[in-house]
């Protein structure tokens, strides 16, 4: 809830209601003037010791009105304080206006008997007026302070997905990943030891970035290259890695961790069954303000895959999906002997 009057608070309120008063001032004494030929000073001066004069003290109004809102107070509790605020703020602009109008306007005769509560009742609606004003700037205040408390939440949802998004993919690589330098720890104890030496890498990168939606093409590639060295110590000559990057993309931005599960997916589908070496290319060009991402796999048709649970696509789907609001960033072709992922990557 806001605490603060809202003139103090929005400034550029506070100047649009001075500016309107001042405007109805010029208006009424200009009318006066040309119609009833009241002199344009004493018109002034009668203006501002009663009407102008209750614009300052009807700002204090909002106070009432913000501690006698609908939500908490009974209807019987409302109407009391606004009869008891009203009585209070009627009475003394009505002692101020005749005031003023003595300390500057001296021929000034106070009103008549019929005048007096004419004036009352118009000080009484002008009361009125203030509340509904008032009431309106308290509920529209209201109103944004929930759709920025809303958009908040969303951010920390989005933020909670991402993060859960990025634990699946994590704890599924290091599984596999310590599967690996355990069997070779006996065949193989030197490329166990590389292995360790990259996965230490890797993992550091991974927990260095984990807190950040977004890394330079650069970055990611780098740590993606310990992943495929992990995997090269394991397949030898099976595995061939290739990149085809324009210079110009190293510097745009990418989701971090996101291509890691498509090299993944290469490696478990292309080149675990293949007789063949398995060639992953890695493309990337910049067109415009997209950044298009391409990561390609030859595979042996006649051998059956694995049934897999698709994890690491749903993930990066879903990421696209919260990052850019858009899950069609990702496109992926079963060539028959080629299996494709592009991604699309904004940069604007």
């Amino acid at each position: 809830m806001y605490l603060n009057h809202p003139f103090i608070s929005k400034p550029r309120l506070a100047f649009f209601y001075i500016f309107v008063w001042v405007v109805i001032m010029a208006g009424n004494v200009l009318l006066r003037w040309v119609a009833y030929g009241v002199n344009p000073g004493v018109a002034s001066v009668e203006f501002f010791a009663f009407p102008f004069m209750f614009s300052i003290i009807g700002i204090p109004i909002w106070y009432v009105i913000k501690y006698s809102t609908i939500e908490n107070n009974s209807v019987g509790r409302i109407i009391t304080s606004h009869i008891m605020a009203a009585t209070i703020i009627v009475l003394i602009w009505l002692y101020l206006g005749v005031v003023i109008m003595k300390l500057l306007h001296p021929e000034f005769d106070e009103w008549s008997e019929t005048g007096i509560p004419a004036n009352v009742f118009f000080g009484y609606m002008l009361y009125l007026v203030y509340v509904l004003f008032f009431y309106a700037v308290n509920y529209y205040q209201g109103f944004r302070e929930k759709v920025i408390n809303e958009s908040r939440l969303k951010s920390l949802v989005k933020e909670a997905e991402l993060h859960a998004l990025k634990s699946q993919i994590n704890p599924h690589f290091l599984f596999n990943s310590l599967n690996s330098i355990s069997s070779l720890t006996i065949s193989d104890p030197g490329k166990a030891h590389e292995m360790v030496i990259n996965l230490s890498s890797y993992m550091r990168y991974s927990f260095k970035h984990f807190q950040t939606d977004k890394v330079t093409l650069r970055e990611e590639i780098k740590n993606n290259q310990y992943y495929l060295q992990i995997e090269k110590v394991r397949f030898g000559e099976k595995l061939n890695a290739l990149f085809d990057v324009d210079e110009s993309c190293f510097d745009a931005t990418i989701p971090n961790m996101i291509l890691q599960p498509l090299y993944e997916n290469a490696i478990k589908y292309g080149v675990y069954e293949a007789a063949e070496p398995v060639d992953i290319v890695t493309r990337a060009t910049c067109i415009d303000d997209l950044l298009e991402i391409t990561i390609t796999n030859n595979y042996d048709p006649n051998v059956i895959a694995k049934k897999g649970e698709g994890i690491g696509l749903r993930n990066i789907r879903d990421r696209l999906q919260i990052i850019y609001g858009n899950p069609s960033l990702m496109k992926v072709e079963d060539k028959r002997d080629k299996f494709v992922v592009t991604l699309f990557v904004p940069q604007n």
